[in-house]
C-alpha cells in the first residue's frame, strides 16, 4: 500500500456508561451483571463497585462542558441496557431514554459528534439468570433493545457500534471468569463468541443504518519464537482473540484453526443455517480497541500465572508474557503493535477503521496547585498518535481516534485503583472533583494544531 488517508484524522474522547454514570439505582434502572459480580467478595479490587463510579447521571453537562473544553470532534459513550429496559426483554424505561436524549442534545449543541455505543458488558441481570450470552435467546433480546434505543436516538445519531469487545464479554466473563458474570465454562465462552457475533448482525440489519459497526479489541498476535509449539499455540491465541471476530464478519465462515480449539463452533444446533451469511458483511467500519500486543508461547513453567491465561480455552499449554515498558496496570508498551494492526486490519477488512479506544494507566502524581502531572500519559499517547499516522501514510482507511478515557472512573475488576483519564477525579471528596490533568491540555492541543484540520463530518460516513 501507498499513499495517505486523504481525509483529516477525527480526534475524541472515549466513556462507557457503567463506568462514569453511577446512579444504579435510579429512574427504573434494573440490575446489571457487573452490579452483581462487583458485590461477589473478592471479585473487584478493594472491594470496589459501580454504585456512584464517576456520578456522571447527575453531571452531565458539567461532563459534557469538558469534552467540549477539549475540542474534539466527537464523544464515544455506551448506552445502558438495563437504564433502556430493565428486566433485558419487554418494557422500555422512558427515563433511560431521556437521559441519552439529553447528552446527545448537549453534544449536538456543542458541536461534538456523539458516537454511540449500544453494548458496553452491562447486561441486564435477568438475561444472564436466564443463560446469558451463551443462550441465542440473549441475542434475539439484544435486537429489540438496539431498535428502542436507534428509533429514540437515531435521527441525531449517525455512527453507531453495536458491542464493545465482545472478546471480553464472551472470554473473561464466561471462560476466565475475571470479569462479570464471572463463570469459568470455555465452551460457554465460545457460545457466547457466536451469539455475540449473530446479535452484532441481526441488531445492524434490523437498524437499517449504513453507519453500525462493531468495536473489537483486536491484538497483533506475535509468537515468542519460532519454534513449532510457540507457533501453534500462538495460532490458537489469534483464532480466539482475532479470527473468531473478523473471518465470520468479512469471510462468512469459522476456519479450521478456530475449529481445532473450539470444536463447538462446528455443532449445528449453535451454528444455524444462515448465521454466518448474516455475519459477513454484516459491520460497516470496525472500531480497533488498542492497548498492547499479546506474546503467547508453549508454557515453560517459568512464566507467572497472566489473569488472561484462562480466556483461551482449548489452546493448551499456554504462556502470556509480558514485556518491559509497562503501564501501572502491567501492560506491554509497543507502539509498533498498533501501527502493524492497523495495516492488517485494513488489508484483511477493506473497512473504514476507528481507534476508539488507546490509553494507557499510570499512577499520577497528586493534584498540586491544581495541576495533575502525568507525562509517561502523555508520552503513550503521542507515540501512538505517531503510529497511526505511519499507518494512515500506508495506506491504511484510519477514520478516527478516541483517547481512552475521558476521566479515572470504575475500571473493572481493578475498580478504581487504576487511572486512564485525561481528568482526575478526587475519590476522597464527597464531591467527586474533577481536575483537567496535564495530558488533558497536551491533548487539547493538539486537536487544536492549525495544520490538523477537523475531522470530516460524520465520521465513519463515506
Amino acid at each position: 500500500m501507498t499513499g495517505s488517508s486523504p481525509r483529516p484524522l477525527s480526534l475524541g474522547v472515549a466513556t462507557a456508561s457503567y463506568q462514569i454514570e453511577g446512579a444504579v439505582a435510579e429512574d427504573g434502572r434494573g440490575p446489571s451483571i457487573w452490579d452483581t459480580f462487583a458485590a461477589r467478595p473478592g471479585a473487584v479490587r478493594g472491594g470496589d463497585d459501580g454504585t456512584h463510579a464517576c456520578d456522571s447521571y447527575h453531571r452531565l453537562d458539567d461532563d459534557v462542558a469538558l469534552v467540549r473544553d477539549l475540542g474534539v470532534d466527537a464523544y464515544r459513550f455506551s448506552v445502558a441496557w438495563p437504564r433502556v429496559q430493565p428486566e433485558g426483554t419487554g418494557r422500555i424505561e422512558p427515563r433511560g431514554l431521556d437521559y441519552y436524549e439529553r447528552l446527545v442534545d448537549r453534544l449536538l449543541a456543542e458541536g461534538i459528534e456523539p458516537v454511540a455505543t449500544l453494548y458496553h458488558w452491562d447486561l441486564p441481570q435477568p438475561l444472564e439468570d436466564a443463560g446469558g450470552w451463551p443462550e441465542r435467546r440473549t441475542a434475539e433480546a439484544f435486537v429489540d433493545y438496539a431498535r428502542a434505543v436507534h428509533d429514540r436516538l437515531g435521527d441525531r445519531v449517525t455512527s453507531w457500534a453495536t458491542h464493545n469487545e465482545p472478546w471480553c464479554a464472551a472470554y473473561l466473563g464466561y471462560a476466565a471468569g475475571v470479569h462479570a458474570p464471572g463463570r469459568q465454562e470455555g465452551e460457554a465462552a465460545h457460545r457466547a463468541a457466536h451469539h455475540l457475533v449473530l446479535s452484532h448482525a441481526w441488531a445492524a440489519e434490523a437498524l437499517g443504518d449504513a453507519h453500525t459497526g462493531i468495536v473489537l479489541n483486536l491484538a497483533p498476535v506475535w509468537a515468542e519464537s519460532d519454534d513449532p509449539g510457540d507457533l501453534a499455540v500462538a495460532d490458537g491465541v489469534d483464532a480466539i482473540r482475532n479470527r473468531v471476530w473478523l473471518d465470520p464478519l468479512v469471510d462468512g465462515a469459522y476456519d479450521e484453526g478456530l475449529l481445532r480449539v473450539a470444536p463447538v463452533l462446528a455443532d449445528p444446533g449453535l451454528v444455524r443455517p444462515g448465521d454466518l451469511e448474516a455475519a459477513r458483511g454484516s459491520a460497516a467500519w470496525l472500531g480497533i480497541n488498542y492497548y498492547t500486543p499479546v506474546r503467547p508461547r508453549r508454557a515453560r513453567g517459568d512464566a507467572p500465572p497472566h489473569p488472561e491465561q484462562g480466556a483461551f480455552p482449548g489452546v493448551a499449554d499456554l504462556d502470556l508474557v509480558v514485556r518491559e515498558p509497562r503501564t501501572d496496570i502491567g501492560w506491554e508498551v509497543e507502539p509498533r503493535g498498533l501501527e502493524e494492526l492497523l495495516v492488517r486490519t485494513h488489508e484483511r477488512t477493506g473497512l473504514p477503521l476507528v481507534i476508539t479506544e488507546n490509553g494507557a494507566a499510570y499512577a499520577d502524581q497528586v493534584v498540586v496547585d491544581g495541576r495533575v502531572e502525568d507525562a509517561d500519559r502523555i508520552a503513550y499517547v503521542r507515540d501512538h498518535l505517531a503510529a497511526v499516522a505511519r499507518a494512515r501514510a500506508a495506506g491504511a482507511d484510519v477514520r478516527g481516534y478516541f483517547v481512552w478515557t475521558l476521566m479515572d472512573n470504575f475500571e473493572w475488576a481493578e475498580g478504581y485503583a487504576k487511572t486512564f483519564g485525561l481528568v482526575h477525579v478526587d475519590r476522597s471528596s464527597p464531591s467527586l472533583t474533577r481536575t483537567p490533568k496535564a495530558s488533558f491540555h497536551w491533548f487539547a492541543e493538539q486537536v487544536a494544531a492549525p495544520a490538523r484540520g477537523r475531522g470530516a463530518a460524520g465520521l465513519v460516513s463515506p
